[in-house]
């Protein structure tokens, strides 16, 4: 209950006041890259935003697709960028969620839809008490209530959802060079990838959720040979997120 009235309180703040709650944080961050040098600053949940920094060359500005962005600041691998100044697309299907995302990072384009690969999809969202494990996948849903006593289903909710290439399309011009995409969509990441344009929308990077316990289990992933025949190349790995390099010719 307390953590149900603390997000209609932060939900219902006027966004001045919000700046202003979140303006002693980034202060104090800023002091600390001051004193140390050696601070690397990661809002990621393992760091992943450390290495797409590495494999990026810490540009100063450039362009993400954020897929299952879940919020602006928490578990985010792209607000260390908005930082920096860049700009992207957030994509989330929570209700409610981008009017955070609209006051706190209101460069970007930020989107409350599902992704899907059918055309005009309208899908079940399975909706937990810990808003990062929601998904449209019955299938992740059930092994998550299964395994974990710590998470359950609070909710369903039928969501319209688009293909991504329908909504690059809407949103981006020809010439748009995108760095990166990142996705986290509980389960389904190879529907999102098999949704795009891939002789329109190359991203450079991509990094995408798995929860499998090995490096082998990876490699032989629908997901790795599928980007695998995209020309990516599969460089690294976080605990549950995998990093991919287009191979350009």
């Amino acid at each position: 209950m307390k953590n149900v009235i603390k997000k209609l309180f932060l939900l219902f703040l006027p966004t001045s006041l919000k700046r202003l709650i979140i303006r002693p944080y980034i202060e104090e961050i800023n002091k600390l890259k001051q004193v140390n040098n050696y601070v690397n600053l990661s809002f990621s949940q393992e760091g992943e935003d450390l290495v797409l920094s590495r494999l990026l060359g810490n540009k100063s500005s450039g362009f993400f697709i954020d897929i299952g962005a879940h919020h602006p600041m928490r578990f985010s691998n792209t607000y260390k960028f908005y930082l920096l100044g860049w700009r992207g697309i957030n994509i989330d299907p929570l209700p409610g969620c981008m009017k955070m995302f609209n006051d706190l990072r209101s460069r970007d384009i930020n989107l409350e839809i599902g992704i899907s690969n059918d055309l005009m999809a309208n899908l079940t969202y399975y909706l937990f008490n810990e808003p990062a494990l929601n998904t449209f996948d019955i299938d992740t849903a059930n092994k998550l209530i299964k395994e974990n006593n710590q998470y359950h289903l609070i909710g369903k909710k039928n969501i319209e959802c688009s293909r991504l290439t329908d909504i690059l399309n809407k949103y981006l011009s020809d010439d748009t060079e995108i760095d990166f995409f990142n996705i986290d969509v509980e389960g389904m990441d190879l529907e999102v990838l098999k949704s795009n344009d891939w002789q329109k929308y190359i991203p450079h990077y991509i990094v995408v959720e798995s929860l499998s316990t090995t490096l082998d289990n990876d490699f032989n992933s629908p997901l790795n040979q599928y980007l695998s025949s995209l020309n990516y190349t599969f460089i690294g790995k976080t605990v549950n997120s995998l990093f991919y390099k287009y191979q350009f010719f």
